[in-house]
């Protein structure tokens, strides 16, 4: 038979030739084929001993089956057990280490009679080809994660409204193993997405070198072929577990294609398996769905003797790394400008925080927590607060403030008590006066600072006269004692002193009134 087959209609001229009488040379010089190809059709004609009506009635395929394929041979003892030896020993090239070439070594230490390196490194393309065709990328035990959501959603009822809600699935899949996760969320927001990758790695024990991700938001603000720009929260995820983020390409399936295969297995034996009953809350849902996913990790690979969860413990559940004592808590971020106070307003709970004065009017990077407040410049961090929720109040480091807002920090009614009663009692009494006259004790501390700087500018004597005349008409403020000291009216005698009348013709004076009381007394007399 030739090695390589001719064409079907080449055969059947060939053999017509030959019904027809015509000789070897003659068939060859018509149809171009060699005389010892025309032998070799010959001589298999000649074994089937068939008519040519017989023959010319077979189809091309029935053709091809009688004169170019090799009739079948016994099997070779020695490709039996080594496709044997395929069958038990293939997986465990997913463990972190293992190549081909040391489980060659293996194999003929346990088998007498093998083949040798290049054979076995044939035959085992070979066996690959025919046993997983559609296999292109062989995953390492413990070396990624890949996680993904389902396109269609699911239906649970709120149990507060009563409402009828739609549930995002989530799903995770590790590499070597393809043990599954599955799980039911509220949205595909940052929360949810970085709680259930969280979720998946507590219930594989573990966390793998690398997460494979699709570009949805949460993970990938901007997607690049080269380099994405990843989420802070989720790349902070990342780092707390010790894991490498792997974006898909963009329109790139194939990258993530085995957790897309897990969704449309999570079509099949979870969502067509779950009750019509519809469930209330997302907790009962979750509970539904982990029975379901309980049988299917439990069950064993189509065509295999284990499941997915025997292969986990055997291969990868040593591969992954410890999971850290605590869970990773999400920080949350925005940017925030320092104002000429020094501080920055946190927008959620309206609460202020200090970072050093030599930042002021300065960006900076805010990430915050539910207990921490942390404030970054250039990625490196300026000041760290305990997060406190009171709105509209300050939360102050005494060392972030320049030495003039220091002082200003330690301001309080007793401190300008303190001040005023250095220099006399009079000047503390107006003091008191002008922090009582205030709703709130702070909105008079710079009036008091004004008035007691007065002291160190003109002198404590006058302030203590101005002070004096102020209280006598009642004033208690600063614009009071400046409008004194600046019309030096302290300077005057002072308004509680009585004035001796000045002497002048139209003014009669006490003396006119006193003899006036006497006369009208000695007219009464007489009466």
């Amino acid at each position: 038979m030739a090695n390589t087959p001719i064409p079907m209609s080449k055969l059947k001229h060939l053999l017509k030739l030959h019904h027809l009488g015509r000789s070897k040379l003659e068939i060859s010089t018509i149809t171009g084929v060699s005389r010892n190809t025309i032998k070799k059709y010959l001589a298999v004609l000649s074994e089937l001993d068939l008519t040519w009506e017989e023959l010319s009635a077979k189809t091309d395929h029935e053709l091809d089956v009688l004169f170019c394929q090799e009739p079948p041979s016994a099997p070779d003892k020695r490709l039996v057990a080594l496709h044997a030896f395929f069958e038990t020993h293939d997986k465990r090239l997913r463990q972190r280490g293992m190549t081909l070439t040391r489980l060659y070594e293996i194999y003929r230490r346990d088998t007498a009679d093998c083949f040798g390196k290049t054979a076995y490194y044939k035959h085992y393309r070979i066996w690959k080809q025919r046993t997983r065709p559609s296999m292109r990328i062989e995953h390492k035990a413990g070396d990624k994660v890949f996680v993904d959501y389902a396109g269609e959603r699911l239906e649970y009822i709120d149990p507060t409204s009563g409402e009828v809600c739609r549930a995002e699935v989530f799903v995770a899949i590790l590499g070597a193993s393809q043990l599954t996760y599955v799980e039911a969320t509220a949205s595909q927001k940052v929360e949810d997405f970085i709680s259930s990758c969280q979720n998946a790695l507590h219930f594989f024990g573990g966390a793998p070198t690398a997460i494979v991700t699709d570009n949805l938001k949460s993970a990938v603000i901007k997607s690049h072929r080269y380099e994405p720009k990843l989420n802070e929260n989720f790349e902070a995820f990342a780092d707390h577990y010790g894991m490498a983020v792997l974006p898909a390409r963009a329109y790139k399936p194939k990258d993530k294609a085995l957790v897309e295969g897990a969704v449309k297995i999570t079509y099949t034996k979870i969502y067509a398996a779950l009750p019509r009953r519809l469930p209330v809350g997302l907790e009962m849902l979750n509970d539904r769905i982990a029975e379901l996913l309980k049988t299917y990790n439990t069950g064993q690979f189509s065509g295999r003797d284990y499941s997915r969860l025997e292969q986990f413990r055997e291969l990868e559940e040593a591969c992954l790394q410890p999971l850290p004592q605590n869970r990773f808590e999400l920080r949350r971020s925005l940017q925030a400008s320092v104002a000429k106070n020094g501080h920055i307003n946190l927008g959620p709970d309206k609460h202020y925080y200090s970072v050093p004065y030599a930042y002021i009017g300065k960006k900076v990077r805010v990430f915050y927590n539910n207990e921490q407040v942390e404030i970054f410049y250039r990625h490196q961090p300026i000041a760290s607060h305990k997060r406190v929720r009171t709105p509209y109040q300050y939360t102050t480091d005494q060392d972030h403030l320049a030495s003039h807002h220091q002082v200003i920090s330690e301001w309080s009614p007793e401190y300008f008590r303190e001040r005023a009663r250095a220099i006399s009692p009079e000047v503390e009494h107006y003091i008191s006066m002008v922090l009582l006259r205030k709703q709130h004790p702070e909105q008079a501390f710079k009036s008091c600072q004004g008035i007691l700087a007065f002291a160190r500018r003109l002198g404590p004597q006058r302030l203590i006269k101005a002070c004096r005349r102020a209280d006598s008409f009642g004033l208690y403020h600063y614009k009071a004692i400046e409008e004194i000291l600046k019309k030096g009216l302290d300077l005057q005698e002072d308004a509680s002193e009585p004035r001796s009348m000045p002497a002048h013709n139209n003014i009669r004076g006490k003396d006119y009134y006193a003899s006036v009381d006497s006369s009208l007394s000695q007219e009464q007399s007489h009466d």
